[in-house]
């Protein structure tokens, strides 16, 4: 048999991307196998060969097409730059609408594969850099508009930032009766106010929240002793 036209090709490999994110959104990637892929495509597991030799070329091909649907929703629009554009940030990765949820928990379900191999380990580990690199100018914005301390640690502060809104995120996906939306809006509300650190601040009220347990992001906050 000849080889695939190279429009062919293409429309195959879309039609196999689709049938991967179908298989992901109903069995996330544990139910992930050629043959799901095969058969939410009506054909062979022998086809499907030529284009993933293993499951890791298939596991990888379905990380990229979850980060591009990750990259790709819909945003909101902040209403202002540095600490309200990272409290829009952070919304936008919560499960907040019933997408949002399909979403997290197709990633969650990700997270034992790539334990288990060492390259899509390190591929998860670069998306998080990714991730806590996208928030940073945003805190660095936010610092030099006075919104944060002058000394914080913008470093520091997007991997808490990716870690609270990751644990939020576990959390609500699998208790979703005591983390409702209401609930993890307003946990957000107080993580971004606690970012502010103590004292007056120009955040807006609505985005300061009205938490006050704010001492873990103190070592982040605080200037570094004076050096003798």
């Amino acid at each position: 048999m000849p080889p695939p036209a190279p429009g062919d090709h293409e429309a195959r490999r879309k039609d196999m991307s689709e049938a991967v994110w179908r298989v992901l959104a109903a069995k996330g990637f544990g139910g992930l196998t050629l043959r799901a892929v095969a058969a939410a495509m009506g054909v062979s597991t022998g086809m499907l060969t030529h284009y993933f030799p293993s499951k890791r070329a298939l596991v990888t091909h379905a990380l990229d097409l979850l980060e591009q649907d990750t990259a790709g929703r819909l945003r909101r629009t902040p209403p202002a730059d540095g600490l309200p554009t990272v409290r829009a940030m952070l919304l936008d990765i919560l499960p907040l609408t019933p997408a949002g949820t399909a979403r997290n928990r197709i990633w969650v379900s990700s997270w034992d594969l790539s334990l288990a191999d060492e390259a899509l380990a390190a591929q998860q580990g670069d998306r998080y850099t990714r991730l806590r690199a996208g928030f940073r100018p945003h805190l660095e914005t936010a610092r030099s508009l006075g919104q944060i301390p002058p000394h914080a640690d913008t470093g520091q502060l997007a991997a808490a930032a990716v870690a609270f809104v990751h644990g939020l995120v576990v959390q609500a996906l699998f208790d979703p009766g005591r983390f409702p939306g209401d609930v993890q809006t307003a946990m957000v509300d107080g993580f971004v106010a606690r970012l502010a650190g103590p004292g007056p601040g120009t955040v807006p009220d609505a985005v300061r929240g009205t938490a006050s347990d704010g001492d873990h992001l103190q070592p982040f906050l605080t200037p570094p002793p004076p050096t003798a």
